[in-house]
């Protein structure tokens, strides 16, 4: 008999109908809700559309910043020094062949000894996306909610973007745009989060790689968008903020709230009407003797586990505090942080390079955004196949190696295409790394602190962001000898983390702890 008929007809006891099944979500969802139903692909689709918003806030910078091209207005060879009047574009002949307005550095001028400018802001920009992702990682697993959390970052994205397009000058900009990084750090994680709690143990993987695909294609529409503004950065960041305010009033009122993050702050007929809701969707149906459970709860034969009292404290809220206070957490976070950190390094290093290929601009981008996707393809097929553990592993090394293989190669012409192909499987297999990262994490860690530790190691991601353009400046091989090792020492870090394939994804730090030591007896 299967497991779910011995569910079907357990708990029939003499209490008339009153005795209750408990069930996590988890078994919910598989054994009767659906775990990838119409109810899931829906909601995923509308969630995961915020990832095309963090891809607009952040790689407009890609566009807003850049050098324009200078022209000699004279023609007579008699310009001088560039330099000299870059500023202004006028005092020595020279002249911005887009006119000044068209970007940042051609307004004010951020060439030659200011340029160290470019890549301050873009640093500041990545330092709001790191204290954003600590403080919305927290209140996304507190009182506001995965939902909340997102609706919140949504509308402060909208409103510090179209404020930046205002900006008076640089410092002005520069604040606006650590205000931006604060909200828009978090919102791919409260999003990925949101996206794939509720989907079942057996699709999660899957749905979760899928999610990047949004922020690649919301890559790619960005060089669509600034393809249409060339001469305006003003405008450019108009048209890539207002997105964000049309998904607060357009989409987020037909998204649900988590039933995990319902169960865990005692909501438990909240998470139930969810669950419910999903399985009529789906065409299925939840029994009316069913309920719902946390990990750290007990429950036996004739459910007296229904009316056991569990400290509410230590399961409905979580903080980063709560994961140190745990040995086995605490472990699993410091080597995530790092990985994470080396990985970032790498993705954001090799993406930011493409100013350096002396290409067309929205071409490269584009084609950069395109290369991403049949990494996130091959890794949803191969993830349920073969583990998390090892095709991180896997896809770290690989891009390790090739970059590795990139700083020995020297030389303009053949050699130069070698080395642009060396970091092409670079950025392949970190894309991969990079983004099953965040389903690996989310494994890692119990529902009451997921997102807490996500936002942890999420600000060590942006960690690495802030560093990748100061390697960038480094040269054609240096940057590739760096980037190598640290994909080679990230790839060897995932060794010392466990597996999360087909294991539960708990809920309380309780569970998982006791869940543990199941484990190793």
């Amino acid at each position: 008999m299967s497991t779910e008929a011995l569910l079907a007809g357990g708990g029939g006891g003499g209490g008339g109908g009153e005795v209750k099944r408990r069930v996590s979500i988890d078994d919910a969802l598989a054994w009767h809700a659906g775990e990838f139903g119409r109810w899931q692909l829906r909601h995923f689709v509308l969630v995961s559309s915020a990832w095309l918003l963090e891809a607009l806030h952040t790689m407009v910078i890609i566009f807003a910043d850049r050098e324009p091209a200078m022209v000699c207005a004279a023609g007579d060879g008699r310009c001088g020094d560039r330099c000299a009047g870059a500023g202004a574009a006028a005092g020595t002949g020279w002249e911005w062949a887009s006119g000044r307005a068209s970007s940042t550095v051609s307004e004010w001028g951020l060439v030659c000894g200011e340029r160290y400018k470019v890549g301050l802001v873009q640093a500041i920009f990545f330092a709001g996306c790191m204290i954003g992702a600590g403080v919305f990682g927290h209140l996304s697993d507190s009182f506001l909610g995965r939902k909340g959390s997102l609706q919140v970052v949504c509308v402060l994205n909208g409103v510090f973007g179209m404020l930046t397009a205002m900006a008076p000058n640089y410092w002005a900009y520069a604040a606006l745009r650590l205000l931006t990084g604060f909200s828009a750090g978090s919102v791919g994680l409260c999003s990925f989060v949101l996206a794939t709690e509720p989907v079942g143990p057996s699709r999660r993987g899957a749905a979760g790689m899928s999610t990047f695909y949004f922020f690649s294609g919301g890559i790619a529409a960005l060089a669509g968008i600034a393809a249409l503004f060339p001469t305006s950065w003003r405008m450019l960041y108009v048209v890539t903020s207002l997105p964000s305010l049309v998904f607060v009033v357009a989409v987020l009122p037909f998204v649900s709230e988590s039933p995990r993050w319902y169960l865990v702050r005692r909501r438990a007929d909240d998470a139930m009407r969810v669950v419910r809701a999903i399985a009529s969707s789906n065409g299925r149906s939840i029994p009316d003797d069913v309920s719902l459970k946390l990990d750290d709860e007990g429950d036996d034969d004739n459910g007296a586990g229904a009316g056991k009292v569990v400290d509410s404290s230590a399961s409905a809220s979580g903080s980063i505090i709560d994961v140190f206070r745990s040995r086995t957490t605490r472990f699993r976070l410091v080597l995530s942080v790092v990985i994470n950190l080396l990985a970032s390094v790498v993705y954001y290093g090799l993406s930011l390079n493409v100013v350096n290929l002396k290409t067309n601009l929205y071409v490269s981008v584009l084609v950069n955004s395109l290369a991403e996707m049949p990494a996130y393809l091959l890794t949803a097929l191969l993830l349920d196949r073969f583990g998390r553990k090892p095709l991180a592993i896997g896809t770290m090394l690989l891009s390790g190696i090739s970059c590795s293989a990139g700083s020995l190669i020297a030389g303009a012409g053949a050699m130069r295409v070698a080395r642009l192909a060396c970091g092409v499987v670079g950025i392949f297999g970190m894309a991969a790394t990079y983004n099953l990262l965040f389903i690996y994490t989310a494994e890692l860690f119990p529902t009451a602190v997921r997102n807490a530790a996500l936002g942890c190691t999420s600000q060590a991601s942006q960690m690495g962001a802030i560093l990748a353009p100061l390697v960038v400046v480094l040269g054609e091989r240096v940057p590739f000898a760096l980037f190598g090792v640290s994909g080679l020492v990230g790839g060897f870090l995932v060794f010392c983390l466990p597996e999360t394939k087909n294991k539960p994804m708990y809920d309380t730090m309780a569970g998982l702890e006791e869940g543990e030591k199941t484990l190793l007896k």
